[in-house]
């Protein structure tokens, strides 16, 4: 469904049946910022390090520069590497703690029914203290979770959390994220 917040999700093809098991690792962000609902693409925010990770961490040849939105040529790597991306909550704001608990909770209902039918190799959600919020799970910390953290979620799909790329958190930088994000990528390969 919609919202109108500008594109809601990147995935190889418009329909979430039409993905299902194309994806080995489905990128799950908290909510869009005001720039990237302005630019279309997700992560677009200058100072956001999302994109610059995933390159440093050898999942991209390249850093993408989203900041203007996505070329046709960077959603097509995206698709080819088997990356979907999307966020728990559509609307747009500037900090993650503007959205509600309700809304976060809806969001992570949600997603647990798109997996179903998605069923990528691996899903990171990005930002701890969303993923402990929206599935009622106020002990998980970062790192692979057992499927039965989050009830519904398949007992196939791998479920990450991963730390926010954004510039406004402080207890992670380029390094930090890039072996994270090494970590799911090789789990994800099995």
């Amino acid at each position: 469904m919609a919202s109108g917040h500008g594109r809601e999700d990147v995935l190889p093809y418009p329909s979430d049946a039409k993905c299902a098991s194309l994806l080995r690792l489905l990128v799950v962000g908290i909510n869009p910022s005001p720039w990237t609902a302005a630019v279309n693409a997700p992560f677009a925010r200058p100072g956001n390090r999302f994109w610059v990770s995933l390159a440093a961490a050898g999942i991209l040849d390249a850093t993408i520069d989203a900041s203007r939105g996505l070329s046709h040529a960077d959603e097509q790597l995206l698709a080819e590497r088997g990356i979907g991306i999307t966020n728990l909550v559509s609307r747009p704001t500037a900090r993650a703690d503007e959205l509600s608990a309700a809304e976060l909770r809806a969001g992570g209902s949600e997603l647990v029914t798109r997996i179903a039918v998605l069923l990528p190799v691996a899903v990171a959600i990005l930002g701890v203290t969303a993923f402990r919020t929206a599935f009622n799970a106020p002990r998980s910390a970062l790192g692979r979770q057992s499927a039965d953290t989050v009830p519904r979620w398949p007992e196939e799909v791998q479920l990450w959390i991963l730390p926010n790329p954004s510039g406004l958190n402080a207890h992670e930088n380029v390094a930090s994220l890039a072996e994270k994000w090494t970590n799911v990528w090789a789990a994800s390969a099995s």
